[in-house]
């Protein structure tokens, strides 16, 4: 499921007057981008922004297996001290598994230094145990599903996509190198970057994003992280066929992994 679909400042934008920031199309409202993987015996989530709880409240997201950073930024990790509310079943002291790459995890440890100082302040903290992924070239896995990272460009640095069966998810990005583009052969769902209609620096606009939706090839391709350059009152209008406009709350079912999930967006794509 969608989480959310918006960009780091989501939609609409604060002082906008704009046609999208007043419209009154829910669709029209984004919170920042946001993927929850679920069934009936796991739920996953990949990136926890400032959203997260608004997010969780309106999906009826109660427990999580596993958290999933894509990279540092504000608006993907900034709703980390909220997981402190949300139920973990194979809870153990260390608490609920945090992967990240190695800048994401030292920036996390950073920015919630708090929790992890050992300190007893008499309030509450979450309890993370941050998961550093030391090799990007392989697999790793959560409550029985194998999720492969996919690095690619968001801007100057390296940010981490992912591949879950036949579903790729990959929220911030500029460019995408060969061997990453190799990881995601016969998809059936991609979620992609799709910032906005003009050309961005650190992120796809649409164009780019259609060009490389018809290179990879997924029977599907949901553009997400959008700006308010998009009207969802006109939906899917003017994009190629097997190309839309994702939006929060939407699900897609995930095939490829030996059983039945599904995803959402704004939340998560589920």
């Amino acid at each position: 499921m969608f989480l959310g679909t918006g960009t780091s400042v989501g939609v609409p934008f604060i002082g906008c007057g704009c046609a999208v920031c007043t419209s009154s199309d829910p669709l029209n409202r984004r919170l920042r981008s946001s993927l929850w993987l679920k069934d009936d015996n796991r739920s996953v989530l990949i990136d926890c922004g400032p959203d997260f709880r608004a997010q969780a409240l309106r999906a009826g997201l109660t427990w999580l297996d596993a958290v999933i950073l894509t990279h540092e930024h504000y608006d993907h990790i900034f709703g980390l001290d909220d997981l402190r509310q949300v139920r973990h079943p194979h809870d153990t002291e260390r608490g609920l598994p945090i992967w990240g790459d190695e800048a994401t995890i030292a920036c996390v440890r950073r920015v919630f230094a708090y929790v992890f100082d050992g300190c007893d302040t008499g309030s509450a903290k979450p309890r993370l145990d941050l998961r550093e992924l030391t090799d990007l070239d392989q697999p790793f896995n959560i409550a029985g599903l194998s999720f492969l990272p996919v690095p690619v460009h968001h801007g100057t640095f390296q940010v981490i996509g992912v591949r879950v069966g036949d579903l790729a998810y990959i929220p911030d990005c500029k460019q995408i190198p060969e061997a990453s583009l190799e990881r995601l052969t016969g998809l059936d769902t991609l979620i992609l970057d799709g910032l906005r209609r003009t050309p961005h620096n650190t992120h796809l606009h649409l164009d780019a994003a259609l060009e490389l939706a018809q290179k990879i090839g997924a029977r599907q391709t949901y553009l997400t992280h959008l700006t308010h350059d998009y009207d969802q009152t006109c939906g899917d209008e003017g994009l190629p066929a097997g190309v839309h406009l994702a939006y929060d709350g939407l699900e897609l079912e995930v095939t490829g992994i030996g059983s039945s999930a599904s995803a959402s967006c704004a939340p998560a794509a589920e």
